[in-house]
């Protein structure tokens, strides 16, 4: 049996981390270094993502993860729209923005099939026990 012992084995954590760390780099560049409303809310909405998933696995059970995976998934939506926001105001490209919204958009799928696997779960004090290894990093991928 595999099993997941810390928030940091998520693959989907993971990735919101990596997504974290190119808004932070991204919005440090040209003219959205100056916007510091927007570079202070979309960081914050992309550190958001990666902190539920982590409080949510710290939680006691499924039904508490689920939701802080509801929320890190709504910070992903709000990622987007601020994306959209910074395009529409030339702070970064096209090809920037089109890089990003995918990345949020994969996250997002992903949060979604970790939800949609702890619904079908039995499991709740050892949630993340799962009778195939490679369960889990399958059934998240974008």
């Amino acid at each position: 049996m595999a099993t997941v012992r810390r928030f940091e084995d998520f693959e989907v954590w993971q990735k919101a981390r990596e997504l974290s760390k190119l808004v932070y780099e991204i919005s440090e560049q040209g003219k959205f270094a100056s916007d510091f409303s927007l570079k202070d809310q979309i960081r914050r909405s992309s550190g958001s993502i990666m902190d539920n998933i982590a409080e949510g696995a710290e939680r006691s059970g499924n039904g508490e993860f689920m939701q802080f995976l509801g929320i890190a998934k709504g910070s992903a939506g709000e990622v987007r729209s601020q994306l959209y926001r910074a395009l529409d105001l030339h702070y970064i490209t096209r090809e920037e923005f089109d890089e990003l919204v995918g990345k949020v958009l994969g996250i997002s799928k992903m949060i979604m099939s970790l939800i949609q696997y702890l619904k079908r779960s039995n499991l709740k004090g050892e949630r993340f026990k799962t009778q195939n290894p490679e369960t889990l990093s399958t059934n998240l991928k974008p």
